[in-house]
């Protein structure tokens, strides 16, 4: 595929997220001109500072709304989707959201001719799987795929950065609880990869890389114990390794699921007893895409140094 020229314009979808925001900066930095596209623009208006005056441009846009989506992608010239959910809240359902809200998008992107399309799912996006989270991912790569032969589509492990939920929720779990649970016995395993990582897998794609799904792991596989133990090396805090089995996390589940932020949820319960690392089955992988995949090790101290003892006292 050829290069996207600098200058063009690039719809980010879900822009204001954990991994959107990191885009954003990653493409401003590459020369494109951003358009941000969000539900509550209010919120993204941080992002204005990631390039030059006037490069990036903040819009609101929701994927199940067709006239918004429409409006957002008038004269675009590529398109990146990040928008995902974690659990569903009020309308944000994961058939909207992920598996309808993916197919508009493209649908829309495809009828504007816009032949480069990046959209972000995740490894272990499966239509035979029992969670509907991975039901919904592999529901939207099938509708991108139908809407836009040339699309890349991005299935990353567990992502980290400063921003992430995983390590900063574990992190601060770790400085009231005497434990941390592992669901399972901790044995499921991960492939931990970097934010800036994805950030240049998406940019690498823009920039010619051939079509095709590519799967995007850290250098390292790590079973959950393994993460949480080297969480709290990196906090300088012990804790209890706490084993729970399945049925008490789904016990756990169905109570927690309620909440407004739910720190479980059933569906999750089921994707913990699979293995969410790189199979290598697919197109590629972040060295298809010349990107070197960082150690998690160099990362961490970046952004867990503040949940250190000697730190948050002094």
């Amino acid at each position: 595929m050829t290069a996207l020229a600098q200058g063009s314009l690039v719809v980010v979808f879900g822009g204001s997220g954990f991994l959107g925001r990191h885009i954003v900066s990653r493409l401003a930095k590459s020369g494109y001109r951003v358009r941000v596209a969000v539900r509550r623009p209010n919120e993204a208006l941080f992002l204005k500072t990631a390039g030059r005056v006037g490069q990036v441009e903040i819009v609101a846009a929701n994927l199940r709304h067709a006239d918004s989506v429409e409006a957002a992608l008038e004269g675009a010239d590529a398109v990146i989707n990040t928008v995902g959910i974690l659990y569903e809240t009020g309308k944000q359902k994961f058939a909207a959201v992920q598996a309808a809200g993916a197919a508009r998008l493209a649908l829309l992107a495809g009828q504007k001719n816009i032949t480069k399309f990046v959209h972000i799912s995740a490894l272990g996006a499966d239509q035979q799987s029992a969670a509907v989270y991975a039901q919904t991912k592999a529901a939207g790569e099938e509708a991108v795929r139908e809407n836009i032969a040339s699309a890349h589509i991005l299935r990353p492990s567990l992502v980290i950065g400063p921003e992430d939920d995983f390590f900063n929720r574990f992190a601060a779990m770790a400085l009231i609880a005497p434990a941390l649970p592992l669901i399972g016995g901790g044995v499921t395993k991960y492939q931990p990869v970097s934010v800036f990582d994805v950030a240049n897998a998406v940019a690498a794609c823009l920039a010619g890389a051939p079509a095709g799904t590519y799967e995007l792991g850290g250098p390292t596989v790590y079973q959950f114990k393994e993460l949480m133990a080297l969480l709290l090396e990196q906090i300088g805090r012990k804790r209890l390794l706490l084993p729970m089995p399945f049925f008490v996390a789904r016990m756990m589940a169905s109570v927690t699921q309620f909440m407004p932020k739910p720190l479980l949820t059933p569906d999750q319960v089921i994707l913990l007893q699979s293995d969410n690392i790189v199979t290598g089955e697919e197109d590629g992988d972040l060295a298809s895409l010349d990107v070197e995949a960082t150690p998690i090790e160099t990362l961490l101290p970046r952004y867990l140094r503040r949940f250190r003892p000697d730190i948050r006292t002094s």
